[in-house]
């Protein structure tokens, strides 16, 4: 398996993507051509990292990843903001394709660490994460995680 960085071309793709995980998990989400428009703006830039498994033609998943300054090292904090796998692909190793090398693009960034937000109840992702070295740094053994939200 093989994947790729997506840029501004492939934002039709990466909006479906997104759209895909939106409704499947019954999320509010903004139309995929909504999601379209706005990587085809966001993927110009180098503070947004999407990969792609499959094709362009058949994709199978994606990794979305932003990138932000921080005092707390020399390269930029890595948030891996969505992970997703297509229903019909998951079980052959596509998610931890996309996330080891959404890892080593960070790495070459010099980014030191990642984040990732999981939902206390998703044991399966929570589970998935752990596997591949990640930490909750949440107090407890499980723990609620908490958004503040102001819409402007």
């Amino acid at each position: 398996m093989v994947t790729m960085r997506a840029g501004p071309g492939q934002a039709g793709v990466v909006g479906r993507l997104l759209h895909e995980f939106n409704t499947e998990f019954g999320s509010p989400t903004p139309s995929a051509e909504d999601f379209a428009a706005r990587f085809g703006m966001l993927l110009v830039g180098d503070d947004v990292l999407v990969l792609l498994s499959g094709s362009t033609a058949a994709p199978t998943g994606f990794a979305f990843l932003t990138l932000r300054p921080t005092p707390y090292g020399d390269g930029p904090l890595a948030q891996l903001e969505e992970l997703y796998v297509r229903p019909g692909q998951r079980g052959r190793g596509i998610g931890t394709e996309l996330l080891l090398d959404a890892i080593e693009h960070v790495r070459a960034r010099g980014s030191e660490e990642m984040h990732i937000n999981v939902d206390e109840i998703d044991e399966d992702t929570r589970r998935f994460y752990e596997r591949h070295g990640f930490t909750n740094i949440q107090p407890g053994e499980d723990y609620r995680m908490l958004c503040y939200l102001r819409e402007f």
